[in-house]
């Protein structure tokens, strides 16, 4: 088996992506097996540089070890609701239309039906910063995400991103993952601050925010700097017949933002965060320099 390369160190002064990953449906898939296809609370590692494979054009049996140095710290905006679709085939077809066995053979009867459970993260958005000191390789993501090669996807075909998902390439986007625009109305007019949970693949306690802005939502991820648990989504290779993953550490750490970031929706969002980038934000990529 092939080995992948550790993510790099989530330097609060590394360059990235930072990406708005929001539609109708997602579904991150961690344990999926058979007819049980589960999702994630949170975009998975797997996941996203699945996305940037398919925008750069790369087939499923080219390496990926490049992208898969880059780390990922996840903001959830809004972490949707949970749903269940069961999800048939082949049912009410003619025998030789049904689905094909292992062995060659039609399915018929009672087992020309196959339902499988299928788990989606419904009307959810995060914002997700992708780091890391290769600058060309972001550079070339960057423009592949602004012109993918295939159609990208939200963790699974049927789900696809609604708006633009490449929010830019920056410097220091751990610091604007903290400060951008919410895609989240305030609830019901509250005017308090809002609680936030952000995930990540290396320690979010260096995350650049100010210390009257963090207020721990429990005990277990007070700071981001213990682990929260473990995620089997890192990938060694998304070959058909060798596709393989292994565990990672994963990071919590809930943070309490001002209510004036929740941008709200749609148009509105949009608006808010072109706004925020005027005025805050330092382009890297090479023409917006």
């Amino acid at each position: 088996m092939s080995t992948s390369p550790e993510p790099t160190t989530t330097d609060p002064a590394a360059p990235g992506l930072l990406l708005h990953l929001a539609g109708p449906l997602q579904s991150w898939g961690e344990r999926s097996q058979f007819n049980q296809r589960d999702t994630a609370p949170f975009p998975t590692r797997s996941g996203v540089i699945g996305l940037l494979a398919c925008a750069l054009g790369r087939h499923r049996d080219e390496p990926i070890d490049d992208l898969a140095r880059l780390s990922l710290t996840v903001r959830a905006d809004r972490p949707g609701v949970l749903l269940r679709d069961l999800h048939t085939v082949g049912g009410g077809l003619r025998g030789r239309d049904t689905v094909t066995t292992a062995d060659g053979k039609k399915r018929s009867g009672a087992t020309a039906t196959l339902l499988s459970h299928r788990y989606y993260l419904a009307d959810a958005a995060f914002t997700a910063a992708v780091t890391g000191t290769d600058t060309d390789l972001l550079d070339r993501c960057a423009a592949a995400l602004r012109a993918p090669r295939w159609p990208l996807y939200l963790g699974r075909r049927s789900c696809p991103p609604e708006g633009p998902l490449l929010i830019d390439l920056l410097e220091q986007p751990l610091q604007h993952l903290v400060q951008l625009p919410l895609a989240v109305r305030a609830r019901n007019g509250e005017a308090g601050p809002v609680r936030v949970v952000f995930h990540g693949d290396q320690p979010l306690g260096r995350l650049p925010v100010a210390r009257d802005a963090a207020e721990a939502a429990d005990r277990t991820d007070a700071d981001g700097t213990s682990p929260a648990g473990q995620v089997n989504d890192d990938p060694l290779g998304f070959h058909p017949r060798t596709r393989a993953y292994r565990a990672r550490t994963r990071y919590q750490r809930t943070l309490t933002l001002p209510a004036a970031q929740c941008a709200g929706l749609g148009s509105a969002y949009l608006t808010a965060l072109v706004t925020y980038l005027d005025q805050h934000t330092r382009h890297l990529e090479r023409g917006h320099a």
